[in-house]
Parts: structure tokens; C-alpha cells; sequence
């Protein structure tokens, strides 16, 4: 069976992305604002690259997509609580999960977005976060899709809280420590960023 992949979200992937995420503007616009999405692509595209990932299945089906890039190019998050986000940082905005049973497919996409914002050379990468209850169910923490992520998840990655507001809160990731790869090279991105931020599996004790 052919590898998972992962590949750029652009104008021509997001048709490959479910159809909730098409013509979504939530974060392209400020609340009460219009934008012509296809034009917002078009500029994001030349100014930047692709602005995020899609993460995809050995038979081509997609397991979820994630959408990311400067913060400028987001206006809505100026508004949100915790913010506005650092002109430094790549923002993650939000996250499709096909199957939300599946947070493995959630860490591979952030492993990608932490390794192209190192590969872009942004000095960190931030996202909204929210402290959900302890007893709170995984399928609430991770639903299918995200605009704030779990903050415990993210500290596992090193994620730390820089503003807050109630329990919402701005969380940065510093890129300063991490090692840079190729440009465009998201296999090896994925590869070397899973090694460098994920603890290795503990081995179980002997019956």
C-alpha cells in the first residue's frame, strides 16, 4: 500500500478539502466584513506559498487538512481573546479532521505546520488554545473541525500561553532550537520534527 502524504493546501488542494471548508471566510475577514476568497488564495499563493497542509491516505483520500501562514493574512484574529497574534509568527487557524477519532492525523498536521514555519524561517509559530476540564471528552477536545486547539496538546509539543482570557489563550511555540530543513521537503519536515519533538515510546514493563 502506497505511504500517506502530505501536500500544500492551495486554491487547487482546497477542492480535495470537504466542502464546509470551500468557501469558509471566518478567518479571511473581520467579523462583519466581506472577502472574495479566490482572491484572497490568489495573493496568499504569490505573497507566501501555500497556506497550509493536507495530509493524505495511501489511496489518495483525504485525512485532514490544516490552514496556516502569517498572521496578517488572518484579520479575525486580531479580535479573538488572547490575541492579536506576533508579527513574527505563523499563525494555525484551524484544522479538518475527517475522522475525529483519529488525533494522530491533528499531530502529524501540526508536526508539518511546526516544520514549515522553521523552513520559512518565522521565529515561532502561535495558534488559539483553550484549557478544557479534565474529565472533558476526547471528542469534544478534538472534534472534526478545530479553531482553538486542546492546551495540553499543544504543551506536549512545547507550546507555552503568552495572553489569556479565561480559558482561551494565545499559545507560541519559539523555532530558534529547532533544526532547518529544505525548503518544500515536508516528508523529511515531518521526519525530523517528529524526532526532535516527540518522546520516544516507553517500553513496557515485563509481566
Amino acid at each position: 500500500m502506497a505511504p500517506t502524504r502530505l501536500a500544500g493546501l492551495t486554491k487547487l488542494t482546497l477542492e480535495t478539502a470537504p466542502s464546509v471548508c470551500h468557501a469558509c471566510i471566518w478567518w479571511q475577514a473581520r467579523e462583519g466584513r466581506g472577502v472574495d476568497k479566490a482572491r484572497w488564495m490568489e495573493r496568499v499563493e504569490m505573497d507566501h506559498g501555500p497556506f497550509g497542509t493536507v495530509y493524505y491516505d495511501g489511496s489518495g483520500r483525504m485525512l485532514g487538512s490544516m490552514q496556516y501562514g502569517p498572521a496578517a493574512f488572518f484579520p479575525r484574529a486580531q479580535d479573538l481573546p488572547g490575541g492579536p497574534p506576533s508579527d513574527d509568527a505563523m499563525l494555525v487557524t484551524c484544522a479538518y479532521l475527517v475522522e475525529e477519532s483519529a488525533p494522530w492525523v491533528l499531530q502529524s498536521l501540526f508536526l508539518a505546520a511546526i516544520g514549515e514555519a522553521r523552513d520559512r524561517n518565522a521565529a515561532a509559530i502561535e495558534t488559539f488554545a483553550y484549557r478544557y476540564a479534565e474529565e472533558e471528552s476526547a471528542y469534544k477536545r478534538v472534534r472534526v473541525h478545530k479553531t482553538v486547539f486542546p492546551a495540553d496538546f499543544l504543551e506536549d509539543f512545547g507550546f507555552r500561553i503568552i495572553r489569556s482570557a479565561g480559558r482561551v489563550g494565545l499559545a507560541r511555540l519559539e523555532l530558534g532550537g529547532l533544526v532547518p530543513v529544505l525548503e518544500g521537503k515536508r516528508a523529511t519536515v515531518l521526519r525530523v520534527l517528529k524526532e526532535a519533538l516527540l518522546p520516544k515510546p516507553v517500553p513496557a514493563p515485563r509481566p
